[in-house]
């Protein structure tokens, strides 16, 4: 089986909803960009598997201290760029075929958001669970979540981190082709545990994202995460028992009311009701 991996990432595509509301924020595209350069690139440059192609999309309208900054990436093959007002499934599974060439018996798209990071082995334990002539969706489930100088350790089985593998015979569906929570609905899903496979950093410009799961040492996953989490302090005893006994529960209840109440506003209202109420509470805090 040869296989065909393609990263896909959002950098500064034009956005409705809340995350316009992020984008229009002064100093965003610089922060974000800082982010880029602090913990993605990096995390993909140190992947175990070879031959890795990665497509990162940006507004047409991007300025141009953007692409200068980011030039040098483009002209060593660190990844390549698409200037697009929006990307679509199909679009982005016709981007794919182009850049590879569709030589592999098996397309595995994975998405990248542009402030997060992988595993070292992330793309290997991905295509170990690829069969030939099967469309998954495939998950690692574990990952870890830093925040103010803390790493925590998180189970997620639907993760942002989400890949598809499927054959070239068909239109690829790609990685895109649903909300990561919903690619359950296409197509059979395969999630695997193991240890963290990626890595969120939570900011304050975080749209979705907060702190989950319980406090971790950091130490003991660097070797994973190379040069991205050296400098993050290891924990107390006394504030990884108080984690694990009272933040970590409270933040699982949080989580659980939170997750009852997008899904029942996904039944009666569809992605465009969660999207007006997210909307709204940013509206909110500004």
């Amino acid at each position: 089986m040869t296989i065909d991996h393609v990263l896909l990432t959002r950098f500064n595509l034009p956005s409705k909803g809340p995350e316009s509301l992020i984008r229009a924020k002064q100093g965003w595209l610089m922060r974000r960009v800082e982010l880029f350069e602090r913990y993605t690139i990096p995390s993909v440059a140190a992947q175990t598997v070879p031959g890795l192609h990665w497509i990162v999309y940006f507004d047409p309208e991007s300025p141009r201290w953007l692409l200068d900054r980011l030039g040098p990436y483009v002209s060593s093959g660190a990844f390549t760029p698409i200037f697009r007002e929006e990307a679509t499934w199909r679009e982005v599974g016709a981007d794919a075929r182009q850049l590879t060439g569709a030589r592999g018996s098996l397309l595995i798209t994975t998405n990248l958001d542009n402030d997060d990071a992988l595993a070292n082995d992330f793309i290997e334990r991905i295509q170990r669970l690829a069969r030939p002539g099967e469309t998954r969706a495939l998950f690692l489930e574990r990952g870890l979540i830093c925040c103010g100088g803390r790493a925590y350790l998180r189970r997620d089985r639907d993760n942002a981190f989400c890949s598809v593998a499927e054959p070239w015979s068909a239109e690829p569906r790609t990685a895109w082709r649903d909300w990561h929570t919903m690619l359950r609905n296409h197509m059979p899903v395969i999630s695997s545990a193991g240890p963290p496979a990626w890595l969120q950093v939570v900011h304050g410009e975080n749209v979705s994202n907060r702190v989950r799961g319980r406090l971790t040492d950091p130490s003991r996953h660097q070797a994973l995460f190379p040069g991205l989490i050296d400098s993050l302090p290891r924990p107390r005893a006394g504030a990884v028992a108080v984690d694990l006994l009272v933040a970590a529960p409270l933040r699982k209840v949080r989580d659980g009311l939170r997750g009852v109440a997008k899904q029942a506003l996904l039944i009666l209202g569809g992605k465009h009701a969660l999207d007006r109420v997210k909307l709204l509470f940013h509206l909110q805090q500004r």
